[in-house]
This record gives structure tokens, sequence and C-alpha cells, in this order.
């Protein structure tokens, strides 16, 4: 069985493939203090609970977009399966052609939702993650990566808000249900959520724009795809978002894998 584990700035998120289905998956908060040790035994005691024997797991691939915690679980991965992880970095194999000025400089996690994308839907793509940051990227049909744009996610502008003011709360996230609110954690709902909506229809309708030019085709050839935590919610108020697929970046891990097999040889771990 195949462990696929993404790492991202606020949560890890892994799951455990046979074949390409998805058995079972689980969500821990990223944490750069845990050890190796401490990573293998909670990510173990989650498959014992869902009925998982650790034993069985054979492969490995990690996204990560936090560089200080690879070295962690590579480690953890040696120790305690006794592979060497497939890791997402510059030289691994996806399919698409990165045209970038500095291909080293794309996140992993955009090239797994990119390349889940375009072998899941084809055609010219939006990929939106509603992350940490929200981040776009654009994908033609033929599997160029063309670019994107990076912004701060809704949770990271609130907690922005929240550290960086002397007397705004730090609100939940909810929609307010109208735009012209009259009281403080309301007004700060309104101004974050509806706000990103906002953004993003601009966004996209600028990228569907600059796509249309750059290859050849019309606006509503451009399908535009989402993953993230709060896509559900930003969903709700725009019209320019035509798919929401939680599973996106846990599946283009997979489906990576399958394109660089045999490349966590087992290696004993030296002390």
């Amino acid at each position: 069985m195949l462990l696929a584990i993404d790492v991202g700035n606020t949560n890890v998120v892994l799951g455990v493939y046979e074949g390409s289905k998805l058995i079972e998956s689980w969500r821990m908060a990223t944490d750069n203090n845990r050890s190796a040790d401490e990573y293998g035994t909670i990510i173990d005691m989650m498959m014992k609970h869902d009925g998982i024997d650790p034993e069985k797991i054979d492969e490995i691939i990690v996204s990560s977009v936090v560089p200080s915690l690879l070295f962690t679980l590579e480690h953890m991965c040696l120790k305690f399966y006794d592979r060497n992880p497939i890791v997402v970095e510059t030289g691994i194999k996806t399919g698409l052609r990165i045209k970038y000025d500095d291909p080293r400089q794309v996140g992993s996690d955009r090239i797994v939702n990119s390349v889940a994308a375009h072998q899941r839907y084809g055609g010219h793509l939006i990929v939106i993650d509603f992350g940490t940051a929200t981040t776009f990227c654009c994908v033609s049909a033929e599997g160029s990566f063309l670019g994107g744009a990076i912004a701060p996610g809704i949770k990271t502008q609130a907690a922005a808000l929240f550290e960086h003011t002397a007397k705004l709360p730090n609100v939940d996230l909810e929609l307010p249900g109208r735009f012209i609110c009259k009281n403080t954690s309301e007004s700060m709902q309104s101004g974050l959520i509806y706000g990103h909506m906002g953004f993003i229809e601009h966004m996209v309708d600028g990228m569907k724009s600059e796509m249309s030019e750059e290859l050849g085709c019309s606006k509503e050839e451009i399908r535009v795809i989402a993953t993230g935590g709060m896509a559900t919610m930003v969903e709700s108020g725009v019209s320019c978002i035509d798919m929401i697929d939680r599973r996106l970046t846990l599946d283009g891990l997979q489906m990576i894998y399958e394109k660089n097999k045999g490349l966590n040889k087992k290696r004993v771990l030296q002390d």
C-alpha cells in the first residue's frame, strides 16, 4: 500500500492507497517541533485506529512546502517503514512542462494539484487551492504549467487583522449573511469572506483573458477547479468555480507516484 503525505503550512494531510483507491485519509496540525518518532507514532496510531496495518505500507510519497519538516519525515519513513520516500521536487516525473522563470520556485503543492487536475479533467484549467495561501495555477490542455498567482488565504488574513490591530477580535469564519454589518465581528466576516469572493472573481476573469490570448481559445473553454478547506464557502458566492475536488492534492500524489515507481527503495537506517 502507498502512504501519501502532503505537508502544508497549517496541516499535514495523509492518505493510504491500494492501487488508485483511497482507503483512508487523516489530517493533523503541522508542527515543526515534532520529532520523527512522534510523527511516526501518531501516523501508526491513526492507521491502526481505522483498521489499517502499518506493516503493509511499502511505498511512500511526500510533498512538503515546509522545508524544515522534510528531513524529519524522511527520517520517519526510514525508521518506521524502511523506505526512502519519493519526494516531489525538481527532477521528478510529473508529465507537466513548467513554464516558470525558475521551475525550482514552484511549490510542490501547486505541482501536485496541477498534475491531478490535468490528468483528471483535461482541457485548459485554472486550479485554485484555498489553504494558508490562496494559490492559482494555470494549466494548458497540452500539460503546460503556465504560471499563476499567490495571495494570503482567508484564515491568514483574519489572523493578520487580529495580530496587528489593537481592538479587532479573532473571528470565526462564517458567512454573515449581509455585506453591510452592524457589529465588528460580522463586519470583519463580511470583509474577509465577501472580499475574498470578489478577489477570486476578478483574478479568474483576468487569468482567463490572458490564457485565452496565449492559448488561442475562448474564455468559456477554460474551467476552474477548486480545492482546499475554504473552497465550499467561497464557491457559494462566486460564479466562476466549475468544480470542487477535495481530494485533488492527495490523488495528485498518488498519480505522481505512479509515474515514479521504484524510486523509493528499501534502505537500512543507520544510527
